[in-house]
């Protein structure tokens, strides 16, 4: 294990919790921890005459990814830190919004034991990642299922195959036109797309997405980058 310090800051759903996970990491001397977990752009401390720490990982406890939990590791991910989630459970929803994020290790809350966090804590850092093997399993069958799914949906007449996660370029200007207030004929017109076409779109979209409708897909769009 690297004798490079790391810097970490320690993100929970409540104040024990974030006690705990601190405690572990504490006497480290690989570890500096960032005093305001809630701050991730705070640069970390370092004592005089020691290199600034190369990478900042952040450390999230929840017992379940819900939606104030998932908007706050969006924020992580978009502040360049490297994460680490500790996680109760995890549904295939949750999953892939983790896996957008860019999360680079997952340990299940019962099995976090001290030596596991840092080792996750230190693959991170490293840009490498660590899943747990039966999560690993649900992924690899969740992908290969979406994959599937996008191989039955529309293809090259209105584009390139849509990715696993994320959107499509096609899907963006569907949704950036919907977000204008345009309909479905709109929508057809405006691209060249048949009405069926701009419906199949939206209907993979929305189901590997998991969005529940069209003001909720402008809304992920928005949320995300996309327009």
């Amino acid at each position: 294990m690297s004798d490079t310090r790391i810097s970490v800051a320690v993100h929970a759903t409540d104040p024990l919790s974030r006690a705990g996970v601190i405690s572990h990491l504490r006497h480290q001397p690989s570890v500096e921890l960032v005093d305001r977990a809630e701050d991730p752009s705070q640069t970390p401390r370092t004592a005089p005459g020691t290199a600034p720490a190369p990478e900042r990982v952040a450390v999230m406890l929840v017992d379940r990814l819900d939606d104030l939990a998932g908007t706050e590791l969006r924020r992580l991910a978009r502040s360049e830190q490297r994460v680490v989630l500790i996680a109760g459970e995890l549904r295939e929803p949750e999953l892939l919004t983790v896996v957008e994020c860019g999360v680079r290790a997952i340990l299940w809350r019962h099995q976090a034991t001290p030596q596991k966090l840092l080792r996750a804590v230190h693959s991170a850092a490293r840009g490498e990642g660590e899943l747990p093997p039966d999560l690993i399993n649900r992924l690899m069958t969740q992908l290969g299922r979406l994959r599937l799914s996008a191989l039955d949906g529309p293809s090259s007449a209105a584009g390139a195959l849509v990715p696993t996660l994320g959107m499509a370029p096609r899907e963006v200007d569907v949704v950036r036109l919907i977000a204008e207030g345009l309909d479905t004929k709109q929508i057809s017109e405006k691209l060249a797309y048949s009405e069926r076409t701009v419906k199949n779109v939206l209907h993979a979209l929305m189901t590997r997405l998991q969005l529940q409708n069209r003001a909720h897909a402008v809304a992920y769009a928005l949320r995300e980058g996309y327009i």
